[in-house]
């Protein structure tokens, strides 16, 4: 009896033993695997959040342009604005540096397309870009949808979509070799003689061009009623297969009560920086900027913002002083540091701030 007390005990204390062990203990090899699992899934999300933070430079900032001091302290590499109706050059900085483009090649698109005479209410098949990457595809057109050429053209310019630009260059008359060369046909019949075109939607570093010579554009590109509308509209809804699709503007200017835009277009690649391009009505002038290379994600907005209230701060008309001060109340968001899954927003789907 005495050893089945015994026997009894001793069992009772093992299952109690065992029964105390840390949980982690009893799981052994199957806490491990998910430990390491987890592991490895923060080691890689920290490897891709240090792979955004790596900005690839721009030809501007390898060309020492980033560096030009300015009266103003743009951020943007090269600068200029014009009066529209008298060609008086209120403000430049590095006018003449011929630098890529990004999105703003879609204002020569657009006015080519329009020079052809081809209808805007021609269904056309969204096509998939030449320069598209899974990584950098954030297009919401899909391929294969059917638009209108009117309503590709109106995203092209007011949301920046690549494949709409594309498409309608893929459908000009002869195909995308005849619109390359009517795009740098009517680059020398606007005397835009530092300007080349390759492609039609700017994801290439190689269309390019100066800012004395994307003023010439801009100003061809305002004649055009049509482009004014779609480029100036803040938002547009458009069917996508079987839904209605919303897009917005990539220019957050045009929804402010502040400006008066008639025309405008945005653009970003890495090489290219951020750029701007608008027509707008200014201290009681028409004028005509253009902003290239700007470091930031929101720098291009606050140049045109130091630009405005310069003007607004002269006499109606006055020509600009030699050394302007800028100004110092001036409301200017920090610039973001651009990155490289920031940067390629426009390499693929749209521009967006």
């Amino acid at each position: 009896m005495l050893k089945q007390l015994g026997l009894w005990a001793a069992g009772v204390f093992t299952l109690a033993c065992f029964l105390a062990m840390p949980t982690t203990a009893v799981a052994g090899a199957d806490a491990r695997p998910a430990a390491k699992a987890k592991s490895s899934n923060a080691a890689k999300s920290a490897a891709r959040r240090k792979v955004r933070t790596v900005a690839r430079p721009s030809l501007a900032q390898k060309q020492g342009l980033r560096s030009t001091e300015d009266a103003l302290r743009l951020k943007s590499s090269a600068a200029l604005v014009i009066d529209q109706d008298t060609d008086e050059v209120l403000y430049s900085k590095n006018a003449e540096a011929v630098l890529p483009i990004a999105s703003i090649t879609k204002l020569m698109t657009a006015v080519v397309v329009l020079d052809a005479g081809q209808s805007m209410d021609e269904p056309i098949k969204v096509a998939k870009v030449a320069l598209d990457t899974p990584r950098n595809n954030r297009s919401r057109l899909r391929v294969g949808a059917t638009l209108s050429r009117g309503e590709l053209m109106h995203l092209a310019l007011m949301s920046s979509e690549n494949r709409a630009a594309y498409s309608i260059g893929a459908a000009y008359p002869g195909g995308l070799p005849e619109l390359v060369e009517a795009m740098n046909r009517k680059a020398v019949e606007l005397g835009m003689h530092d300007s080349h075109f390759v492609e039609p939607t700017g994801l290439s570093s190689d269309n390019r061009s100066s800012a004395h010579d994307l003023a010439l554009l801009v100003r061809a590109a305002y004649e055009h009623p049509v482009l004014r509308e779609y480029s100036t509209d803040s938002d547009a809804t458009v069917p996508i297969g079987r839904r209605m699709v919303r897009f917005h503007t990539t220019n957050s200017l045009v929804r402010s009560p502040s400006w008066e835009i008639g025309l405008q277009k945005t653009g970003y690649i890495s090489e290219a920086g951020r750029c701007l391009v608008m027509q707008a009505e200014l201290a009681g002038r028409k004028l005509i900027m253009v902003l290239l290379d700007s470091v930031g994600r929101y720098s291009r907005i606050g140049d045109a913002e130091r630009i405005r209230h310069w003007l607004d701060s002269l006499p109606t008309a006055q020509r600009p002083p030699e050394a302007p001060e800028a100004p110092a109340a001036v409301a200017h968001e920090p610039s973001a540091t651009v990155t490289e899954g920031e940067g390629d927003l426009g390499r693929s789907g749209s521009d967006t701030f």
